[in-house]
């Protein structure tokens, strides 16, 4: 039972230190203790990689204060399983059979061979993409803010690898929706840190392993699912948002203006919390594709949460085998176990009961407030799948029960990879009764 909590607990630990921190002296501007409420909320944010606020970061906390910042978002991308296994390994301690099996649920692993030195791979991919992607803001910072360049790239690194979405400029990245290279900079760290660690180890190894008869290694299933899935979503995006904005937010933008808005636009809903473009500013049916995406999110072992976009291309699989009239999902011409399917199912159903218990909560503590009933969902949906978008300053102006049940969402949604499966499904129930056979009417 200790084993099935120690996730949750690790979680709940790190943000409350986190919370201490940041309320410390030292963190804050105004100096002296103070504020903890912000702070933990903000903790929470942080460790679930979401984003939300319901402070100024920059006017709230000092340059050690956003430090702090940084390292909460860091390790809570990571996974304090993931953090803690490297710090096994680089010890040399085993790592136990448990933890082996804990660690191949969190990165979809199917095979424990070779996971110690996958753990430490991605660590130092992580450092490795997010000083590339520093040193490629460092680039173009170093003229637009000549005083703090260093410090600024290392930030929007961190937090655009992570899908953290914490900023410190004014508008998310409004002021900086003249700068190209920036915005695609962080659009490719942010694709990054959505299709997770064991998409990216394997594009950078596949080349170099071999099989018995010398031929090079292929891309695994998981790889092409996440791959082509995370293309397709792009690209129905960014022509969604082109389509239903072309005359709204993009009004009066250059033409090659309105293509890089319009690609970041489509990257940002799934994973991260920057936007260019206001999100209150957006057409109605432009948010309601905000929110599949978000609900969707990325890929199994990244920062990214939602149902996962491999959940959602076996449900779409599962359809259309139930369409043809086959029984048996097929993706890529490779069979899908049903006990994969089943999980696909119940990983969609619980978000979607999830969704439906947080915004009723809202709307309940929110009763008698003036936010309206579609920035409420709206808010609901992004803390669940840890995204970060908000409607105007709907996170700032929640009520104090209101703020404890988007806490409440963030904590689930960032367990939902790592802890959730743990909590209550870490041992297979097994029957030895048979039950007779029924015909149920449905549909």
């Amino acid at each position: 039972m200790k084993s099935r909590y120690s996730v949750s607990l690790g979680f709940l630990a790190l943000i409350f230190a986190g919370a201490v921190l940041l309320s410390a002296p030292f963190s804050r501007v105004a100096g002296g203790w103070g504020n903890f409420g912000g702070a933990l909320f903000t903790a929470f944010s942080a460790v679930c990689v979401t984003g939300l606020s319901i402070v100024d970061i920059a006017a709230e906390y000092t340059r050690a204060g956003q430090i702090v910042l940084i390292m909460l978002v860091e390790v809570g991308c990571l996974g304090l399983m993931t953090c803690g296994t490297f710090l096994l390994v680089a010890i040399g301690r085993r790592l136990s059979l448990s933890r082996e099996f804990s660690l191949m649920n969190a990165y979809g692993v199917a095979q424990i061979q070779g996971l110690r030195g996958l753990i430490c791979w991605t660590v130092g991919s992580m450092a490795a993409i997010e000083l590339a992607g520093a040193a490629a803001l460092f680039w173009r910072f170093r003229e637009l803010f000549p005083d703090d360049a260093a410090y600024m790239s290392i930030f929007y690194s961190v937090m655009g690898f992570c899908n953290a979405g914490f900023g410190i400029l004014p508008g998310s990245l409004a002021s900086l929706a003249d700068e190209p290279y920036v915005i695609c900079v962080l659009a490719l760290e942010t694709i990054l840190g959505g299709i997770g660690f064991l998409v990216i180890y394997n594009l950078c190894t596949f080349k170099f392993r071999h099989g018995a008869n010398g031929a090079a290694g292929r891309l695994s299933l998981h790889t092409k699912v996440v791959l082509r899935f995370t293309a397709y979503l792009l690209a129905i995006a960014f022509f969604a948002f082109l389509v239903l904005e072309w005359n709204g937010v993009l009004a009066g933008m250059p033409f090659w203006k309105k293509l890089y808005v319009g690609f970041y636009q489509a990257v940002t809903p799934r994973t991260c919390g920057f936007c260019i473009t206001p999100t209150e500013n957006l057409a109605p049916l432009t948010r309601l594709v905000y929110e599949v995406l978000m609900t969707i999110g990325g890929a199994p072992g990244s920062a990214a949460a939602g149902i996962k976009i491999t959940t959602f291309a076996v449900l779409l699989y599962t359809v259309k085998a139930m369409c043809d009239g086959a029984t048996e999902t097929v993706v890529y011409k490779r069979l899908i176990p049903n006990e994969i399917v089943r999980e696909s199912i119940v990983i969609a159903a619980a978000l979607v009961a999830i969704i439906i218990i947080v915004t009723g909560a809202l709307f309940s503590t929110e009763a008698h407030n003036s936010i309206a009933l579609d920035a409420l969902f709206f808010e609901a949906v992004s803390a669940i799948t840890t995204t970060g978008l908000s409607v105007a300053d709907t996170t700032a102006r929640l009520t104090p029960a209101g703020k404890a049940v988007i806490v409440f969402a963030m904590f689930t949604g960032r367990l939902g990879a790592l802890g959730v499966v743990m909590l209550i499904g870490d041992r297979e129930a097994k029957s030895h009764i048979r039950y007779p056979g029924g015909e149920l009417v449905v549909g």
